[in-house]
């Protein structure tokens, strides 16, 4: 048994004074502990709270000025970068992450590694190839399909291999030269196919769309999660409202790339359509947020200059866009957990979740920046960190 002893517990239920026991896995107890653990931490002074959930990101990318010099690299290369990132993420308090999209099986394979134990990360669920249109938005990476009896298909090839989650592009996107980052790709057709295929297996959607005639498209259809919304419309974010479908901003991947510039050797056109975009990125915050549209934290960690490690710098943008510190914790928390499926196993301190957890030196409600630098991580029962 593992005690985290003496700490103040904050999560999305509140703050209170209580001891945490961990066995096999599992949070056992929160309040009075047994006084003859196996293992303690002392988090007296400190606040314990749930592991980071991470709702989007790329394991096979590594920040790198310019993701496009990935493609041809090959699978067994993506995977060593993949184990690396896998690491970073823990070590940043990241317990649970999607992949949103990889080459052929890899994230799928990594989620597979990490529970055997031969890799050290979060929980990862996958939703292997993302499904795009035909040199589409990520189409170096994902599975080309047009029309609905491809995207069929192509859905049900990810559901053979064991997909967690169905991602599509119903827009183009920054890091693809040539694609327009608002236009519709895959159509509102495609995107309904897609959902009734996945929804059939009970798995859930999500789908990369910046303009707002994608979202629109996407949440008509039935998608779970809109990626991005860069360009989102006060119509839009009602509709998503209306059918609770989530926004998973990734602030990160914006702003990665509109701070680095070209001068850092991020590609011109990436450059320019990330700066078109970051004035529309929060008008679309405020459109949200008068419209009540519930909000999971992704960062779409591995695009230029948005690290696996940092990725609690996420929860720092939500709150300079309008997020109360409460509100970025729930974000990355709770709200995470619904959307990947997770509620009732990971995102409160509360006895029968999972034990992931981590240990701040400050309240994450009153300084979201707190959630930066952890002293200790707790993930799957085990102290990692």
């Amino acid at each position: 048994m593992l005690v985290l002893r003496d700490g103040t517990v904050v999560d999305a239920n509140g703050t209170r004074e209580a001891d945490v026991a961990v066995e096999d896995g599992d949070i056992v107890a929160v309040g009075d502990a047994p006084d003859d653990p196996d293992e303690v931490i002392d988090a007296s002074g400190q606040f314990v709270a749930p592991g980071l959930v991470d709702a989007h990101v790329h394991l096979m990318m590594d920040g790198r000025p310019d993701p496009g010099t990935i493609d041809g690299e090959s699978e067994t290369m993506l995977a060593y970068r993949a184990a690396a990132n896998l690491e970073d993420a823990l070590d940043a308090g990241v317990t649970t992450v999607r992949d949103l999209g990889a080459p052929g099986t890899l994230a799928l394979d990594a989620a597979d590694a990490v529970e055997a134990d031969v890799l050290d990360g979060p929980r990862v669920l996958a939703c292997g190839e993302n499904v795009a249109m035909t040199g589409g938005h990520g189409h170096w990476f994902g599975r080309e399909a047009d029309g609905v009896p491809e995207v069929k298909k192509a859905v049900r090839e990810q559901l053979k291999r064991g997909a967690d989650v169905v991602k599509c592009m119903a827009t183009g996107g920054v890091l693809t030269e040539g694609a327009l980052t608002g236009a519709p790709e895959l159509d509102e057709d495609e995107l309904s196919a897609l959902v009734d295929v996945a929804s059939a297996k009970g798995v859930p959607t999500a789908a990369h769309a910046h303009g707002a005639a994608g979202i629109k498209n996407a949440t008509r259809a039935g998608i779970a999660s809109i990626e991005h919304g860069t360009f989102m419309d006060r119509e839009a974010a009602e509709l998503m409202a209306e059918r609770g479908t989530y926004w998973v901003p990734t602030g990160k991947a914006l702003f990665g790339i509109v701070e680095a510039g070209t001068e850092a050797g991020v590609p011109e056109f990436a450059v320019r359509k990330s700066e078109d975009a970051a004035d529309s990125w929060a008008e679309s915050f405020e459109y949200a947020l008068d419209a009540g549209v519930p909000i999971a934290m992704g960062t779409d960690a591995g695009t230029p200059f948005n690290f696996h490690a940092d990725a609690a710098e996420e929860l720092e943008l939500l709150v300079e866009h309008g997020l109360t510190p409460d509100h970025a914790l729930a974000a990355a928390t709770v709200n995470a957990a619904d959307l990947l499926g997770l509620g009732d196993e990971v995102g409160v301190v509360a006895e029968g979740y999972r034990a992931d957890l981590v240990v701040l030196d400050d309240d994450p409600t009153a300084d979201v920046t707190a959630w930066q630098s952890p002293a200790r991580v707790v993930a799957d029962g085990i102290a990692v960190r």
